[in-house]
């Protein structure tokens, strides 16, 4: 379990097209100081404004998550905060010159990759953990997102899609750099031909294309290579999730179990988190996952 916070060795540059507005985006993360965080910085805009990856900064979860804040935003950071959360990186500054993160091949693993290859560098600052203590449940319909307490950083996540496809699948993993970059990180986003055809017609999902998704019709997977995984889309909604849950602001030590869930219903999730603040403690942990020195939050 770490126990220090972590930045990036060093820089690392991104090209790549936005998937909803189709431009071409520049992205460079950089290293930053201890309890920084994740912020987004608009370099393209008169004082390069900063914005948080925080849920109390999400304007919008329609098509992707969006983040905004005195007129500006960044959208499309899902996939890019799963793969600086899956891969234990607490503090970064992420600069565009354009609104949308580059969906480079639609999933996390370039970013990961990435962020393996330039490495990390642990700080003098302990990393704090939402250590859950008590059970934190959201039903609504037929969806569910539920934490519970546990020693360890669990996730898991089930899918129901009324198309052979895809059907019903399930997946549990145990969260650690190593795990998000093996059997997570490379898993792509996907959706129905007539949706992405319904996006490009109404001058959204510009940048879509079998590159960047798996894209499936009435016969099945339209992509020549097929899947990198046979239950890619559950393990591509667990991406999602971990970028969602990763806007707290602090990792969760406990189990998240989803059900049918997307990232709208996350983020309402998200807020009833911070409602029951009696059902969790921010605390450092030991090596062992054991929370030690704790102290209140105050929201």
């Amino acid at each position: 379990m770490q126990k220090k916070q972590q930045t990036l060795a060093e820089p690392i540059v991104f090209k790549g097209q936005g998937l909803h507005s189709g431009k071409t985006v520049n992205m460079t993360l950089k290293p930053a100081p201890p309890n920084f965080g994740i912020k987004f910085k608009r370099v393209d805009l008169p004082g390069t404004p900063l914005i948080s990856s925080h849920f109390n900064r999400v304007i919008d979860t329609s098509l992707a998550t969006v983040i905004g804040e005195n007129g500006c935003i960044v959208s499309t950071i899902e996939h890019l905060m799963a793969a600086l959360s899956g891969m234990s990186v607490d503090n970064v500054v992420a600069e565009l010159d354009d609104y949308e993160v580059p969906i480079m091949d639609g999933s996390a693993a370039v970013f990961t990759e990435a962020i393996k290859s330039t490495g990390t560098i642990e700080q003098d600052a302990p990393r704090l953990y939402f250590v859950i203590s008590s059970p934190i449940e959201l039903k609504r319909d037929d969806k569910a997102v539920s934490v519970y307490p546990g020693p360890k950083r669990m996730i898991s996540c089930t899918i129901k899609f009324d198309h052979p496809a895809i059907q019903e699948q399930t997946y549990t993993l145990e969260l650690t750099s190593g795990s998000f970059a093996r059997e997570i990180g490379p898993a792509r986003t996907f959706g129905f031909y007539q949706e992405l055809a319904y996006l490009k017609h109404y001058g959204l999902g510009k940048g879509g294309s079998l590159d960047n998704a798996i894209v499936i019709d009435h016969n099945g997977i339209m992509n020549k290579n097929g899947l990198r995984f046979s239950d890619e889309f559950v393990r591509h909604k667990i991406l999602d999730a971990i970028g969602d849950f990763s806007l707290l602001g602090m990792p969760i030590l406990g189990h998240i179990a989803l059900y049918k869930s997307g990232h709208n219903f996350n983020h309402e999730f998200l807020k009833e988190f911070f409602r029951q603040k009696k059902a969790w403690k921010t605390s450092p942990v030991d090596s062992a996952g054991n929370s030690v020195s704790p102290h209140e939050t105050k929201g």
